[in-house]
């Protein structure tokens, strides 16, 4: 007998392949649980989710617990293991450039993604760069979507996106990657897994852990081919080369870690990235933010 695990997306993108393919490996299924995923519309919260018990398991992120903490809050929800411990972004150049640096961006149009996590990473990479972001031409296009439309268009040197978007447009001959945000910030804490605490001692979170720890541990000793084609299914619009090539990519930047715990100097990086961006007023303790996984 199975029982239904609801999981939800805030975003959706080959970036978070240890929860996909906790779901697409057939991981879950092997202990007893029927996963149903979803990915968070526009203006909706996946947290919301989580506190009103529509769903089990949330995509997130460690800062998300910034906003309640900021008001002086608690958080009900807990962030329980890491899914990235770098940041997955990339920019695009609409004209290659393999001499590329960060202060090339000085008066250019950059296609920033304005969400608050992903601009507060990228003002940190700039600052990592001895780049002064006020140097630049930020570009507030919207949704993922509209800014690629706009990049298509060509109004933008540069675009700032999750893979593997940046790489089908390079592929499609739009652009050309000319670095990662990753190698720019190093580690910290960027995207997670959050359940309410509660949930956290069930047998059904032991249960996903286990599947977790096992997708996670398949995903970085697979090769990138066979995790693309695996996974294919989810990317209808993305050639599975390139997919396969996105892998490839955050396995060998790092992005997917053995280890399963947000550590405590990654969440110390994090602090770190939203003081420099102005977003926290203190740095918030690790244990309102952070629980370990289900053992």
């Amino acid at each position: 007998m199975t029982e239904e695990i609801r999981i939800e997306f805030t975003r959706f993108s080959a970036f978070y392949s240890p929860l996909l393919a906790t779901i697409a490996g057939g991981f879950l299924k092997a202990e007893g649980l029927e996963p149903r995923h979803s990915v968070s519309a526009p203006g909706t919260s996946a947290i919301a989710g989580l506190v009103s018990g529509a769903l089990h398991v949330a995509q997130s992120a460690p800062s998300q617990g910034f906003t309640p903490l900021e008001k002086g809050q608690r958080p009900v929800t807990a962030h329980f293991a890491q899914i990235n411990e770098k940041d997955g972004f990339f920019l695009l150049a609409c004209k290659p450039d393999l001499d590329f640096t960060w202060d090339k961006l000085k008066g250019r149009r950059v296609l920033v993604d304005h969400g608050g996590q992903p601009l507060a990473m990228f003002k940190y990479a700039c600052f990592k760069r001895g780049l002064d972001y006020a140097d630049i031409v930020p570009v507030d296009a919207g949704s993922t979507e509209a800014m690629i439309a706009a990049f298509r268009k060509g109004d933008g040197d540069f675009i700032h996106l999750q893979g593997p978007a940046p790489q089908q447009l390079q592929h499609e001959g739009v652009g050309s990657i000319v670095t990662s945000l990753a190698d720019a910030i190093g580690p910290c804490a960027f995207s997670s897994l959050a359940a309410r605490r509660d949930w956290l001692e069930t047998d059904m979170a032991r249960a996903f852990m286990r599947a977790y720890r096992k997708a996670r541990a398949w995903l970085l000793a697979t090769p990138a081919v066979e995790v693309a084609r695996v996974e294919a299914p989810y990317f209808k619009d993305v050639d599975v080369g390139v997919l396969a090539g996105t892998v490839a990519t955050y396995q060998k930047l790092g992005n997917w870690t053995p280890h399963v715990e947000i550590t405590r100097p990654a969440f110390s990086a994090t602090l770190d990235i939203f003081q420099h961006a102005g977003l926290i007023t203190r740095r918030h303790a690790y244990e309102d933010v952070i629980a370990p996984p289900p053992t």
